[in-house]
């Protein structure tokens, strides 16, 4: 599989790096198929995003022209984007001149269980909480040590996901996914404007139902409004939309609005 530094087929990585040191960047994870880079206005809009609140100065037309000419020579997989900061010597203190540096790594797509889209998931509780950082929420940055506890909270293959809660006790997201569900018609999703990711197929779900007149709101979701759903299901960039059946005792069927956002999700990622 390919990997690229600064537009150059390359390995390696300097050991200044300041996304080495300090997690001082961004980075995207992109469904590719056929050459293609799957959502990629939504992928850059959140990169530029995030760039702006981190003061990265990023070329986002550079970076439209790497990842599209990278996803042409992958074919299909997974193209990810990192974007550090750059080097740097030791100190917190970003450099007046900095150059960020722009990392792209091949993968091969992920083979998950046919099961999880057909029949839905189970979620594990995770004990890890999301710290409440308003000028980091949504953005998909390189500090993912919170994830990384959680995934470690559970090794069984029963369940595929793990449900996050903030330090307050609000339902947020998956480890890896965004998190909805339905109740009463009313699709919602968590507020992610203290903690969480922000993901790109969940901004263009939201776009989907509001241009189809289905009501949603993004709002606090406490733990007894998500038990008391009529249904839930997770969505990111590279599976599309997971139905979620179960979370300890409690059970939910899959219902229509989840399979309906199933394929439009389906659809997004194949075209």
């Amino acid at each position: 599989m390919p990997s690229w530094v600064d537009g150059q087929p390359l390995e390696w990585l300097s050991v200044k790096d300041r996304g080495l040191a300090y997690g001082d960047g961004l980075f995207e994870t992109i469904a590719v198929s056929g050459g293609i880079p799957a959502l990629l206005e939504r992928h850059l809009a959140r990169l530029g995003d995030g760039c702006a609140r981190l003061l990265i100065d990023l070329d986002l037309a550079v970076v439209r022209a790497e990842l599209l000419a990278f996803s042409r020579e992958l074919g299909d997989g997974v193209a990810k984007l990192i974007v550090t900061r750059g080097d740097g010597l030791r100190g917190y203190a970003p450099p007046q001149a900095g150059s960020p540096r722009r990392i792209l790594q091949g993968s091969a797509k992920p083979a998950y269980p046919a099961g999880n889209a057909e029949l839905g998931v189970r979620l594990f509780p995770c004990a890890t909480r999301l710290a409440e950082q308003p000028l980091l929420a949504g953005i998909k940055h390189l500090n993912r040590l919170e994830q990384v506890l959680a995934r470690a909270e559970w090794q069984d293959a029963e369940h595929a996901e793990g449900l996050m809660l903030d330090a307050s006790g609000r339902v947020i997201e998956g480890v890896f996914s965004n998190l909805f569900l339905v109740q009463d018609g009313v699709l919602l999703t968590p507020d992610l404007s203290r903690c969480g990711v922000a993901g790109v197929m969940r901004a263009e779900l939201l776009a989907q139902v509001q241009a189809q007149g289905i009501r949603c709101d993004v709002r606090d979701i406490g733990v007894d409004a998500l038990l008391q759903a009529d249904e839930v299901f997770l969505c990111n960039s590279l599976y599309g939309v997971w139905p979620v059946h179960s979370l300890q005792w409690h059970q939910w069927s899959v219902g229509p609005l989840t399979r309906k956002l199933q394929v439009i999700a389906c659809d997004l990622l194949d075209s």
